[in-house]
């Protein structure tokens, strides 16, 4: 079985944020943040197998600071986590005013890739050599969010929900139960 660093696939790609990538608001619209992101995880997990990848998931994408015309953009990826055939790429995202200097975190994201081969087929990726305490504390970060979605899965199965273990948690909300 194969091993690598998690330095020799780890990338960042910086860009200006052009007045076409705005919204109405003028801020940089999100969907084109989210695709840039799609793209930097692509590179990272595919220079990490070997193979072409696809985007299997997305956790939770937050945007905490807005993005402004004429800023610059930096995406840092690094694997965290490499199951069989899957990685997870855990994502960073700053922008950069380019008159003050000043930095700020715009949000922070896990995309789950999946290599394939040329037949489209799931392919068997290196697994991952941990030599911080950073890269185990990611490592199991992902263990424990795969955990988490898993449990939210059983919750929620279809097949197993009880409508009156859940029915009190609708009540306190805005929305009312409506029965035809």
């Amino acid at each position: 079985m194969e091993f690598k660093h998690i330095e020799t696939s780890q990338l960042s790609m910086t860009q200006l944020m052009l007045p076409t990538h705005s919204n109405f608001s003028g801020f940089i619209h999100g969907g084109f943040v989210l695709s840039l992101m799609d793209q930097v995880a692509f590179a990272c997990a595919s220079k990490h197998s070997g193979h072409y990848c696809v985007t299997a998931s997305v956790n939770k994408v937050d945007f905490l600071n807005p993005i402004e015309v004429g800023d610059l953009l930096t995406l840092k990826a690094s694997i965290n986590f490499t199951g069989r055939t899957s990685m997870v790429v855990g994502l960073r995202v700053e922008s950069e005013n380019i008159k003050t200097g000043v930095i700020k975190h715009c949000n922070s994201s896990y995309f789950t890739m999946v290599a394939k081969d040329e037949d489209m087929k799931s392919v068997p990726v290196p697994g991952l050599i941990l030599n911080t305490k950073e890269s185990i504390r990611r490592f199991t970060r992902s263990i424990h969010r795969q955990n988490q979605v898993q449990q939210r899965k059983d919750n929620f199965d279809e097949s197993e929900f009880v409508l009156e273990e859940y029915i009190q948690q609708v009540e306190n909300q805005n929305a009312i139960i409506q029965f035809n």
